[in-house]
């Protein structure tokens, strides 16, 4: 599978495809903006240059009543929920919606807990879904599964036609389905199935280097008290401390609630993606699927881009920084340093990673395109 390259550098005389904001041509004086992508004010600005034509374009689409299904596929922490996630904040939060197969599973395990929505659960089943399965014997399932085993897509085609049913009509992007093979032939009918006859649907395929997913896991810290995720490489906190006794620094919860919390490594974390190796291999099978088929649109995105093409590409300020830290023991601080993360890519060529702003511009581009507008 080749995933093509899509370009986000600013020239000196660029402007956004379409009538976007305008950037002046470069004098001696002058040099093409730069953006602080983790400000959100910022972000903003960085979306309107880079994509602020398809952006109006998408809101006046969605503003008329049009909605699109999109199916996310990807490696697990591939950065699905993360992309549609920004697509929906930048475009119209209000009209589409993320939607994650596992979020679904998880509300589910709280409805069997509840006398009263237990009751709701069995009824919605009776009524709508057909399979090998009785309903008792899929209760029985849902209760007794491990998140090693699949729940019967029959099942999960019937749970996700009740969590839209209680949804208004929205664009949605849905994470987790399809998650196997077989599930692959229900998605090319699934939007007549929903009801959703006249929509768009595509698929988003997202190409990222295992050996950034091993990083993402190895360094990921969380928070105990309020479960926000940081890297303490590649997304530190605003607040950094330090151990003097280990000579070890450490992340602190910046959730004003929190109060400075100590963030801590999740159990397992540390083995990477080495208890993952089956699960990415299947991820793996299923997006070359998805790519060879054929009546459906496809979105392609990719998080990384050769070293040796990034100038050409890319901004500078749009690739992963890895962060490192020096203890100052004259001023007592710790000081967070940056340089550009070099990553090999899965043909084991030096790479840069992407911060997810330019992956979803990206995004926006190629699903406007997609929709013809």
């Amino acid at each position: 599978m080749e995933f093509p390259l899509c370009k986000t550098k600013t020239s000196s005389n660029t402007e956004s495809r379409n009538g976007g904001t305008k950037v002046k041509k470069r004098t001696s004086s002058s040099l093409p903006p730069r953006f602080d992508l983790n400000n959100p004010k910022e972000r903003e600005k960085y979306f309107q240059l880079k994509a602020g034509g398809e952006i109006k374009k998408l809101r006046k689409y969605l503003k008329e009543g049009n909605t699109f299904i999109a199916y996310l596929l990807g490696k697990k922490n591939s950065g699905k929920g993360t992309y549609s996630k920004m697509f929906s904040e930048i475009v119209d939060p209000e009209r589409i919606d993320h939607f994650s197969i596992g979020d679904m599973i998880r509300e589910v395990d709280k409805e069997l807990k509840d006398g009263n929505k237990r009751k709701e659960l069995v009824k919605f089943l009776e009524n709508n879904y057909r399979g090998w399965l009785s309903v008792k014997q899929l209760i029985q399932v849902l209760e007794k599964r491990s998140t090693k085993t699949l729940l019967p897509t029959e099942l999960i085609l019937a749970l996700i036609k009740k969590e839209i049913s209680e949804r208004k009509k929205k664009t949605l992007f849905i994470d987790g389905f399809p998650r196997d093979l077989d599930q692959i032939n229900f998605t090319l009918f699934f939007r007549d199935l929903i009801g959703y006859r006249d929509d768009k649907d595509l698929f988003v395929l997202i190409n990222v280097p295992e050996k950034v997913i091993d990083e993402r896991i190895k360094s990921r810290l969380i928070c105990p008290a309020c479960q926000t995720s940081r890297n303490f490489k590649l997304l530190p906190t605003s607040k950094v401390g330090y151990e003097d006794k280990k000579k070890e620094f450490y992340l602190l919860c910046d959730n004003p609630r929190c109060r400075e919390v100590r963030m801590i490594r999740k159990e397992g974390d540390d083995a990477g993606i080495k208890p993952l190796k089956e699960r990415l291999k299947k991820d793996g099978k299923l997006l070359e699927q998805a790519f060879s088929l054929y009546g459906i649109p496809k979105v392609f995105l990719r998080n990384s881009v050769p070293q040796n093409k990034a100038k050409e590409y890319l901004d500078d300020y749009e690739i992963t920084p890895e962060y490192y830290y020096q203890w100052d023991a004259k001023n007592k601080k710790v000081r967070v340093q940056e340089k550009p993360w070099i990553v090999s890519d899965d043909k084991g060529a030096p790479s840069y990673s992407l911060l997810p702003p330019p992956v979803v511009v990206s995004l926006i581009r190629q699903i406007t395109d997609t929709l013809n507008l």
